[in-house]
C-alpha cells in the first residue's frame, strides 16, 4: 500500500519537480533565457492622407546562433528604416533584415556584431507540441522590457485558418498575455527551447484577452532558415480589379502598388519608387504617386502568383538578378535588381 501511494503521488508531481527532469519553472527557464531575448527598436515612414510622416516601432526578438541571427516578427521590421537591437544590460547594436516572410508575420536580422555575454537560445521541434502544454513568453509589452508571460497552449492552428492575411503561418494559440512590445518576441517550453514566434492577439478591448497567436518554431526554421524568404523591403498591397480600373492601368492588368521602401532594402537599391500619398478610391485607402508593379520575372504581380513570385526569388542565388516592370507616371519602365 506504501509503495502505491508512493508512486501515485510521483505520477501527480509537476514534471518540474520530479528529480533528473528536463523541464523547470517558469523562473528558472526565464534566468536560463534571458540573454537570447532582445528588444527590437526601429524606424520608419509612413504615408496618409496628409503625406509622409516618421514613426518608431518597439518590438522583441531572440538571438538564435552565435554569429547574431536574430528571429521576430515582420511587422515590426519589415519596411523600416533602421533598426537597432537592445540586450539584457542595455548593449545596442544595429541590424538589418536578411530575409522576410510577412505572409507568415517573420523577419530575420542579422546583427553587426554580438555583445559579449549574449546567448544563442536551441530551436525546438514544434511537431510533438500539444495543447495544454505550459510555455512562457519573454518580451517588452509596452517597451517593459524582459516582463514574463506564462501560460498554456490553448489551441493550435493549420496555415490558412484563423487569419487569412497570414496564410503561411501555423499558429500556436496560447495564454499566455501578449501585448504591444511582445510581437517577435520568444515562445519558450519549460526546457528553455524556443518553440515560437509571437505575433498578434485578438482584442476587442485593446487589451490581452487570452487570444494571443504565436507562429510554430517550425515554420520560421522553414521559411527563414532552410528556404530563406526574399527580403524585397517593400510595403503595399495588391491592387482589385476595380482599383486598377482606376488607376488607367493596361487592360487585363492588376499589379502591386507600392506603399513605403525601406532605406538600402533591394527594392531601394534596384530604384523603386513609394507613394506620397494615401486616398479613398471608396473601397479603402490606395497609396498613390509611387510605383505599381505589373510584373516579376515576366510572373503577373497578382494575388493568385504571389506564392509563384516568392518562391522563384527565394531560389535565386546571391547577386544574380531579376527583372521587374512597373507603370510609373503613366510609362511602363523595367528595372533590373539583384538578389542579397
Amino acid at each position: 500500500m506504501k509503495r502505491w501511494l508512493t508512486a501515485l503521488l510521483l505520477v501527480a508531481l509537476p514534471a518540474w519537480a520530479m528529480p533528473g527532469a528536463e523541464a523547470q519553472t517558469p523562473g528558472e527557464v526565464f534566468r536560463k533565457v534571458a540573454p537570447s531575448v532582445v528588444v527590437i527598436r526601429a524606424k520608419g515612414r509612413d504615408i496618409s492622407a496628409s503625406g509622409q510622416s516618421r514613426f518608431a516601432e518597439t518590438g522583441s526578438g531572440v538571438l538564435i546562433s552565435p554569429d547574431g541571427k536574430v528571429m521576430t516578427a515582420a511587422h515590426v521590421v519589415h519596411a523600416m528604416d533602421e533598426i537597432s537591437v537592445e540586450f539584457l544590460g542595455g548593449e545596442t547594436v544595429k541590424a538589418h533584415v536578411v530575409a522576410s516572410e510577412p505572409a507568415a508575420d517573420l523577419s530575420l536580422l542579422q546583427l553587426a556584431r554580438v555583445p559579449a555575454g549574449a546567448k544563442a537560445s536551441p530551436l525546438a521541434n514544434s511537431d510533438p507540441i500539444q495543447v495544454g502544454d505550459p510555455v512562457i513568453i519573454v518580451g517588452a509589452p509596452y517597451g517593459l522590457s524582459y516582463s514574463l508571460s506564462n501560460g498554456l497552449i490553448s489551441a493550435r492552428w493549420k496555415p490558412n485558418t484563423v487569419y487569412k492575411t497570414m496564410p503561411l503561418a501555423e499558429f500556436f494559440q496560447t495564454t499566455a498575455t501578449i501585448n504591444t512590445g511582445n510581437s517577435g518576441g520568444p515562445m519558450f517550453d519549460m526546457k528553455g527551447e524556443v518553440v515560437g514566434i509571437v505575433s498578434h492577439n485578438i482584442s476587442k478591448s485593446g487589451g490581452s484577452e487570452g487570444l494571443g497567436f504565436v507562429v510554430t518554431i517550425n515554420t520560421a526554421k522553414k521559411l527563414l532558415l532552410e528556404r530563406k524568404s526574399f527580403w524585397s523591403g517593400l510595403e503595399g498591397q495588391v491592387l482589385s480589379d476595380a482599383e486598377a480600373d482606376l488607376l488607367n492601368l493596361p487592360p487585363g492588368a492588376t499589379g502591386y502598388i507600392v506603399k513605403t521602401v525601406a532605406k538600402d532594402s533591394p527594392a531601394e537599391q534596384m530604384g523603386l519608387r513609394g507613394a506620397t500619398m494615401v486616398v479613398n478610391l471608396g473601397r479603402g485607402e490606395v497609396p498613390l504617386g509611387g510605383d505599381i508593379i505589373l510584373t516579376v520575372e515576366g510572373v503577373k504581380a497578382e494575388a493568385a502568383n504571389l506564392a509563384k513570385i516568392r518562391d522563384a526569388l527565394s531560389a535565386k542565388s546571391a547577386g544574380s538578378p531579376f527583372k521587374v516592370t512597373v507603370l510609373r507616371a503613366g510609362k511602363v519602365v523595367e528595372l533590373t535588381g539583384r538578389m542579397p
